[in-house]
């Protein structure tokens, strides 16, 4: 019987790479969605005792979201002590001015990958958990580009205004059921996404120098430490009294 079984999408790369290797302890069964399996889990996961699965999908496809759902919970163990599920998966593309945000597939594969992916696992979580004493604890991976407008993140900011505003409802659902879960801002950490903001044209994106600057002076966070900020949160006695936070308030 595993003491934690996690969940965590967006597990192969950047940040949740990070969270994935963090996860890696005995006692936990850790079960990854992305596009790609990180080979490299393996060995560590072997080394502590971790039962680890790798669900390879594309989470912006409506339907391999679904599937991948569907798989995923109808197998899930409900025997765990502690239930995780982190919701971490995103994209900033497309980044471009409202007036030029003309491609529905675009547009419709970010809502998918940032909110609808999000709602869908979370509601078979919430229904394979229902009952158990375990404890429950979600992280929705928001962003701060959900609380405060950027010029050509339109579709970012707006899913991730999405996914602040559906936490809130889960909380205001399930207040009583023992469910924890929060829509967390990581802040700004050194990964392939800041590497594709930085590459981005000026005239889409006005505020390219200074997420430039950020990099050039070292001012970004590593994946490794800001990974093991968020787990060490997720683990906090106070953990969901605050249903919308950021990493940055917690030293």
């Amino acid at each position: 019987m595993p003491q934690t079984l996690a969940i965590l999408t967006g597990a192969s790369r950047g940040l949740g790479a990070a969270l994935a290797r963090g996860l890696l302890q005995p006692g936990t069964h850790l079960i990854t969605l992305a596009r790609h399996a990180d080979a490299a889990l393996t060995g560590p996961a072997n080394a502590n005792g971790v039962t680890l699965e790798q669900i390879e999908t594309d989470l912006s496809d409506p339907a391999a979201a679904s599937a991948a759902a569907a798989r995923l919970f109808a197998a899930l163990p409900r025997d765990a002590a502690r239930f995780r599920l982190i919701n971490n998966a995103g994209t900033v593309n497309p980044v471009a001015n409202s007036a030029d945000l003309a491609d529905a597939g675009a547009i419709g594969s970010a809502f998918t990958l940032n909110v609808t992916a999000v709602m869908l696992l979370t509601a078979h979580f919430l229904r394979a958990t229902n009952g158990l004493s375990a404890d429950r604890r979600i992280v929705n991976i928001s962003s701060g580009a959900g609380r405060n407008p950027n010029a050509g993140w339109s579709v970012y900011c707006a899913t991730k205004a999405a996914l602040d505003m559906y936490t809130r409802v889960v909380k205001l659902e399930h207040e009583g059921s023992g469910l924890r879960v929060v829509s967390l801002a990581p802040g700004v950490i050194d990964t392939d996404m800041q590497a594709t903001i930085r590459s981005s044209d000026p005239g889409n994106f006005p505020s390219l120098e200074r997420f430039q600057a950020l990099h050039a002076t070292g001012k970004l966070a590593s994946p490794e430490n800001v990974a093991a900020r968020i787990l060490a949160l997720m683990e906090r006695d106070d953990f969901g009294q605050t249903e919308i936070d950021d990493i940055r308030n917690y030293t």
